[in-house]
């Protein structure tokens, strides 16, 4: 449902504005299988299970608010992409890097190892995670529009297979580091294309003013590919692009990629060398709510690759290695948020207060982005009539909203199971100590059983930071 639907009863139609909710769904206790991970049912009592597990067993061992992730939901999306795009490992000519700014943990990068995917870090924490977890540096790109020296020469020492460079000093800074280290460093150049896309829109004009890439109009691109190559110490491997996030339209990948190819030609017509590998970088969308409409990997690989094909065959270019770097599109639907409700506050004539356990500072993409989620009664079903309700947290703050508009059952109360889903990529990641509130745990369920992934922070660790 969009909020552009116009609400169904007239209880609340007289005071909020149209488009701001949607009608309530025939079955509140009905699940829309592509917001949610793909273990996730209903039992026979009507509460949610996950790999088998009910989530009121999951809250009494692991407590609420807790992060709770489909590892074979996990591991399936990661194999939808590797099968769409491949790698080296399986002889097709594409590469997936998992973008893990979305989630990243020991167990996730085992997972990606064990799955074939490579695995895309941008800063030192995240690379020594990889490293840690005992991913191969090869398999490693590193990214960042500010990376210090010491990230640098620590990607350069372990041997990652790619660092992409996103400015004029970074080539020099990387140069010197693979000279100190005796190595021929492979990079990457990230390319602003002028191409600004975001779930259904793109805008192909005027985006250079970001602090991402190095831009094509004014030739900053072009120098950047000259100085390179003038570096002994490194060895360009080609050319990289992203364009934005949560994006359903290819149209705006259309544009980019023309637009690289455009500059692979001017590469070689002035120095006589293709480059040959083409990143296109992430930013595919997924379902948060059931009016979202997401691609599939195989859809989006097929429709890369003839744009690619296409502009390359026009160009007279050899079809460059292709690699993309999903993150939302694997960890986000992998995962819900568990909650318990402590306050119900009805406003007459307005809507309801849910007020949870968590808030703003396990998901602030609510009130960062104004981003919409999807929320349902976890711990059991109901045949109460729907209410509209705004779910919020615990925090001192107005805009600690977690769900803005939502219908709950109308016997909504204290102690009942809330789960939210669509929350595995940026919501952990992102998660803060907001009012002094310790950070949930991440549960990894599969086949029956549950463990902790990251565990939950304590009051005693907040304290432990504070030397004071």
């Amino acid at each position: 449902m969009s909020r552009s639907a116009h609400p169904a009863g007239p209880r609340h139609a007289d005071v909020l504005p149209e488009g701001h909710y949607a009608a309530p769904p025939a079955d509140l206790n009905a699940l829309v299988p592509k917001v949610w991970a793909r273990t996730v049912r209903r039992g026979a009592d009507g509460a949610l299970t996950v790999g088998g597990i009910g989530v009121a067993e999951l809250a009494r061992e692991f407590g609420t608010p807790a992060y709770v992730l489909d590892e074979e939901d996990f591991r399936a999306r990661c194999r939808a992409w590797r099968d769409a795009f491949g790698n080296e490992a399986s002889g097709n000519d594409a590469d997936v890097f998992y973008a893990g700014k979305a989630f990243l943990s020991r167990a996730v990068v085992r997972w990606l190892r064990e799955e074939g995917l490579n695995l895309d870090v941008c800063s030192g924490g995240e690379l020594t995670t990889a490293l840690a977890a005992g991913m191969p540096p090869e398999r490693l790109a590193l990214h960042g529009n500010n990376k210090s020296a010491d990230e640098i020469d620590r990607a350069v020492a372990a041997g990652v297979g790619r660092i992409v460079v996103d400015s004029l000093q970074e080539i020099d800074r990387v140069a010197a580091a693979a000279a100190r280290h005796g190595v021929r460093q492979r990079v990457m150049i990230r390319v602003t294309v002028g191409v600004e896309a975001h779930t259904h829109e793109f805008i192909a004009t005027a985006h250079e003013d970001q602090k991402f890439g190095l831009a094509l109009a004014d030739g900053t691109a072009a120098e950047a590919v000259r100085r390179v190559l003038a570096q002994r110490s490194l060895t360009l491997a080609g050319l990289h692009s992203h364009i934005g996030s949560q994006i359903f339209d290819l149209a705006g990948f259309e544009v980019s990629a023309r637009r690289l190819v455009a500059l692979l030609a001017a590469v070689r017509d002035e120095h006589g060398v293709e480059l040959p590998e083409l990143d296109l970088g992430g930013g595919h969308g997924i379902a948060y709510i059931p009016a979202d409409d997401p691609r599939e990997p195989h859809e989006i690989a097929t429709a890369l690759r003839e744009i690619v094909a296409r502009e390359c065959g026009a160009a007279a270019l050899g079809a460059p290695r292709l690699s993309v770097e999903p993150g939302r599109a694997i960890a986000g639907p992998t995962a819900f948020t568990l909650y318990e409700v402590g306050t119900v506050k009805p406003l007459a004539g307005l809507r309801t207060y849910v007020s949870v356990d968590g808030g703003m500072s396990d998901n602030i993409r609510t009130a960062l982005y104004d981003a919409e989620y999807s929320v349902t009664l976890a711990s059991r079903a109901s045949g109460a009539e729907p209410m509209l309700a705004r779910v919020v947290g615990k925090h001192c703050e107005s805009g600690d909203i977690v769900v803005r508009d939502a219908w709950l059952p109308a016997d909504t109360a204290p102690g009942d199971l809330l789960a939210v889903p669509a929350t595995g990529a940026y919501c952990r990641s992102m998660a803060s100590n907001y009012n002094h509130t310790p950070r949930p745990p991440v549960i990894a369920v599969a086949h029956g059983t549950a463990r902790v992934l990251v565990r939950r922070e304590t009051e005693e660790d907040l304290l432990r930071l504070d030397v004071g």
